[in-house]
């Protein structure tokens, strides 16, 4: 197999792109080996032998634990569990948040065989000390996501600390007729 068949396959393998997308990377990288290409290719080997998953929250960051579980500005009496690390990305690019996180590393799937133990469910009931006043479940409103928010809760309630979620519901500058039945129902279950 060619050099050029091999790197059209690996990019196929990034989420959102198949083999005619990777085609047309490979032909943009390769017309732009000086100025892209190559700071692409020193970036990735950057990464890879840098980046690592912080000890604490699960974050991926140079630094161990990592910038913002040594951010002092923050608030340490909440804790945001999210999914994953994209998860973490978007409520920071939010910058409506300031506490600290957990990355789960996933969510409870019998049809995946993903149990408890896969996930870093004992790392954070490990965090939970006299400081923590709140954590807040922030996974995603499917039926894994939910299963796991109320697993994670069941083992957080000896702890007496306040459990919340995100709210559900209507999207800002959504249109009633274009959104599904559970949407419509978690908006009227959540109202205020």
């Amino acid at each position: 197999m060619s050099p050029l068949d091999q790197l059209t396959q690996w990019i196929a393998k990034l989420p959102g792109l198949g083999p005619r997308s990777a085609r047309r990377a490979v032909l943009h990288l390769l017309a732009r080996r000086e100025t892209l290409m190559l700071p692409l290719i020193e970036a990735l080997s950057q990464v890879a032998a840098q980046v690592q998953s912080c000890p604490t929250c699960g974050n991926w960051d140079v630094g161990e634990p990592c910038a913002i579980c040594r951010d002092v500005t923050r608030d340490p009496s909440v804790i945001c569990v999210v999914e994953d690390v994209a998860d973490l990305w978007a409520l920071e690019r939010s910058r409506a948040f300031r506490g600290r996180y957990h990355v789960l590393g996933g969510t409870l799937s019998a049809l995946d065989g993903i149990r408890p133990a896969d996930l870093r469910i004992e790392q954070l009931l490990a965090r939970l000390s006299a400081d923590v006043k709140e954590v807040i479940l922030a996974l995603p409103a499917t039926v894994e996501g939910q299963t796991t928010a109320h697993y994670v809760s069941e083992r957080i309630t000896p702890f007496a600390i306040k459990i919340t979620h995100l709210a559900h519901g209507l999207p800002v500058g959504g249109e009633l007729d274009y959104l599904d039945d559970g949407t419509l129902m978690a908006a009227l279950h959540a109202r205020r």
